[in-house]
């Protein structure tokens, strides 16, 4: 493709205000592929500087400028001296990115049903139930999201919760090419902020709920800049589907473009849950409720809580878009199952386990607090802490724990490179501050052969910190560990005793 036509492409885009100028060169010029990353350089590529909290790509033209390339450069700041490529000045890279990742990719977000899932909690189990849903009902649908990206057969474990622009094209793309017909995705606040789907008109983008969180130097400066963030969504997209529950919900939407639909418990929600009921049995734990409004069936979950209700009532709202299948969504609701979200194991006929990511504070205090609405015989929390990190989250996350679980099992999580042993301490600070009991075991395999040889009926065991992760990082090295492997193991040990 043409520079000239690349440039036409991303400045008549609907959803953003691109604009630029040629510093020097011939925009007749093809361009045969776009980076922000000098390292991936080649002849015909587009190199577009971003400055980034780590680098600023301006530092690299002068390795690249002699390529048959187009650099793109940020408020004309770079001299283009003896440049054999086409420089393009605008004042915002990131977004100049993401058009331009769009427009050398086919612009593939066109040829899929878009749907984008913003909020604090809620994202992950919720684009998960709406591809499920899709799926089971013959529409072949990609993912992209905290966990992973999924492709068709193909899954690609993520770095980021929303890629960077070129990424998401990219996968588009592929994702047009194994004949999906829709994506879902998540989409952090931080790729609102930094324009990684600036461009995308999405066909719903849905928000889940906002509480305090990412605010520092490093993500946000405030609150207030978190949920402009958030908000920017629903100028980018056809329908806005949201918590009618949620007090931030009205200021999501001031500005909004999109036409409006609601999912909640309260009497305002366009589609909202009545008459739900808690299920617990040895072994398994789940809750019913009826779906009222814009749809109406019976809803049987086999996960626990509310956010629980408002993720599925989230999913229903989405896919009422498809005209689905009411058995096929009932069906995929049921036993939908998202690797380290609340995912049940089953290890006992007795009592129950599950793995959770609750990696600080406010999610350990929301999963413990919803069980323990199912009153089990016994609340039981094992997690540790990560290291190199605030020990303020530890000395949070004990206090807790302490308060919530009627037993904690303090051990290991990434360490990384601090000692295990010196991060439990931090941890019983926390507990310190109530009367919890708590068992110390550093070893993590240890720690869940613990808790599943003394797990008594009743019983509701949370495995929680390390959810979908795969591995245990020590002294800058990534070990291999996978929680579910490690219940096998405990369980072969135990049935040799």
């Amino acid at each position: 493709m043409k520079l000239s036509e690349i440039l036409k492409i991303c400045s008549e885009n609907e959803t953003a205000d691109f604009r630029y100028s040629v510093v020097c060169g011939d925009t007749d010029v093809d361009v045969t592929g776009i980076t922000s990353d000098s390292r991936k350089m080649q002849d015909g590529y587009a190199f577009v500087c971003i400055k980034g909290a780590v680098s600023d790509g301006h530092k690299y033209i002068d390795q690249i400028k002699d390529k048959a390339s187009v650099i793109v450069v940020l408020d004309g700041e770079y001299e283009a001296k003896d440049c054999k490529a086409a420089v393009v000045s605008t004042d915002n890279t990131r977004l100049a990115l993401a058009l331009m990742s769009a427009a050398v990719y086919g612009n593939p977000d066109r040829k899929l049903f878009t749907i984008g899932i913003t909020g604090t909690k809620g994202k992950t189990t919720t684009t998960y139930m709406v591809k499920n849903v899709l799926e089971a009902c013959g529409i072949k649908t990609g993912l992209i999201g905290t966990i992973e990206t999924i492709i068709g057969d193909e899954a690609i474990p993520a770095h980021n919760t929303t890629p960077e622009s070129i990424e998401i094209h990219q996968s588009f793309a592929k994702m047009v090419d194994a004949g999906c017909k829709a994506v879902v995705m998540e989409v952090s606040s931080q790729g609102l902020k930094l324009d990684r789907t600036a461009g995308i008109m999405f066909d719903i983008g849905v928000f889940t709920n906002l509480e305090p969180d990412h605010i520092g130097p490093n993500e946000h400066e405030s609150f207030e800049d978190y949920l402009n963030c958030k908000a920017k969504l629903f100028k980018q997209c056809k329908v806005g589907i949201v918590n009618a529950d949620d007090k931030h919900t009205q200021d999501i939407l001031r500005g909004a473009i999109c036409k409006v639909e609601s999912y909640g418990i309260g009497d305002n929600a366009d589609i909202k849950a009545e008459n739900i009921e808690l299920l617990h049995e040895p072994g398994k734990i789940g809750l019913t409720y009826d779906c009222t409004g814009l749809v109406n069936m019976k809803v049987e979950l086999n996960l626990p809580g509310k956010f629980s209700v408002y993720n599925s009532l989230c999913a229903i709202a989405i896919t009422r878009h498809f005209d689905v299948d009411e058995e096929a969504l009932k069906e995929t609701l049921k036993h939908v199952k998202v690797k380290g979200r609340i995912e049940l194991v089953k290890v006992s006929d007795d009592f129950t386990l599950m793995i959770d990511y609750a990696h600080n504070a406010m999610a350990l205090e929301s999963i413990l607090t919803t069980l323990k609405e199912y009153h089990p015989h016994r609340l039981v929390c094992l997690f540790g802490c990560g290291g190199n990190r605030s020990k303020e989250r530890r000395y949070e996350m004990g206090e807790v724990s302490g308060k919530l679980a009627d037993l904690t099992i303090i051990t290991s999580d990434n360490p990384r490179f601090e000692e295990p042993e010196a991060i439990i301490e931090d941890i019983k600070t926390g507990i310190a501050k109530t009367t919890g009991k708590h068992v110390d075991i550093t070893d993590r395999k240890e720690a869940i052969k613990y808790a599943i040889e003394h797990g008594e009926p009743g019983d509701i065991i949370v495995l929680a910190g390390k959810g979908h992760e795969d591995y245990q990082e020590i002294k800058g090295v990534k070990y291999p560990m996978d929680e579910r492997v490690l219940i096998k193991e405990v369980l072969e040990e135990l049935k040799g005793n």
